[in-house]
């Protein structure tokens, strides 16, 4: 609870005073069964320990309508008689632009910051106390940080996990590290180093080229890393035998949401639908993307 203190643009006019709530203990969702919804989560300790009321904020919807409500006529303050013995800070894991990105690879210059949160006790969004917040820092530069509260959405039904989504400003060609910090409610906190690589957006990178799994029987699926995520490439994978001959040509379109990809299949078949033989064989995976620019690169795998 935060007092404001305004004037009027009439020099004559009186200061008038308001009480602004800015500070959320608690934001998340629940299923509505039947007309009916409950939901529960811990206070943080970081809270105004003088009694004063609360506001509950709700909305509602069902794809076609939506409702929208509030209800301040309950208490929060105070200390709770249970004790609680978690003396252990929030499970931290972050990806760029999906899940499926990992620490120390190639990122586009404007990427996604995900961090998933969980935490028996709840994760601390109320900002009220003194560094207590979920904190993201570039570079281990301490001006260079963003702090995450607003961002945090509780997943549905659930207090103890959530998810940030977090647009990240223009960044550097370069090595680039963000160290993320976050607390839960009873002020234990934890903290996760995220390393990565950004490539220029005019340029096309291919990294990391490999298939899995390898060796294999049945399927296998081809995978890369690139910098143009949420953009049509155009993928083709050419398998030869030691030789040089081509046995199978694979050609598809990708749009990932991320910089890493395992869309593109195989079966082990050639052009006729026959199964390889057992053995070593080459493949040589190119990609090209919606600007014509080009990159390939020739690896092997072997069929069992």
């Amino acid at each position: 609870m935060q007092t404001v203190n305004t004037l009027a643009n009439d020099p004559t006019s009186q200061v008038a005073s308001f009480q602004a709530q800015n500070n959320v203990l608690y934001k998340g969702k629940a299923s509505v069964i039947n007309g009916k919804f409950s939901f529960s989560f811990k206070v943080p300790k970081d809270i105004n320990y003088q009694f004063g009321n609360g506001k509950l904020s709700l909305y509602a919807e069902n794809g076609s309508n939506d409702a929208n409500g509030y209800f301040t006529n309950f208490i929060i303050g105070g200390v709770g008689a249970n004790a609680d013995n978690d003396k252990e800070g929030p499970v931290i894991k972050a990806y760029l632009n999906d899940d499926k990105f990992v620490s120390g690879s190639i990122a586009n210059e404007n990427p996604v910051l995900i961090i998933k949160l969980s935490d028996s006790s709840g994760i601390n969004t109320a900002g009220t106390g003194i560094g207590h917040d979920i904190v993201a820092t570039l570079d281990n530069d301490n001006r260079q940080y963003f702090v995450l509260n607003d961002f945090y959405e509780a997943d549905l039904n659930s207090y103890q996990q959530g998810t940030v989504h977090f647009q990240l400003p223009t960044l550097s060609s370069g090595i680039h590290s963000l160290k993320i910090k976050a607390w839960d409610v009873l002020d234990n906190s934890s903290e996760y180093v995220l390393d990565f690589n950004v490539s220029k957006d005019e340029e096309l990178v291919l990294n990391h080229v490999l298939n899995y799994p390898n060796p294999f029987t049945t399927k296998t699926q081809f995978w890369f890393e690139h910098n143009k995520p949420n953009q049509n490439l155009q993928v083709k994978v050419q398998i030869f035998t030691l030789t040089g001959k081509v046995v199978k040509t694979i050609k598809q379109t990708i749009n990932d949401a991320g910089n890493r990809s395992c869309e593109v299949e195989w079966d082990g078949r050639d052009e006729f639908g026959d199964r390889l033989g057992r053995g070593v064989y080459l493949y040589r995976l190119t990609v090209i993307s919606i600007d014509g620019k080009k990159k390939e690169k020739l690896e092997k795998l072997v069929i069992l």
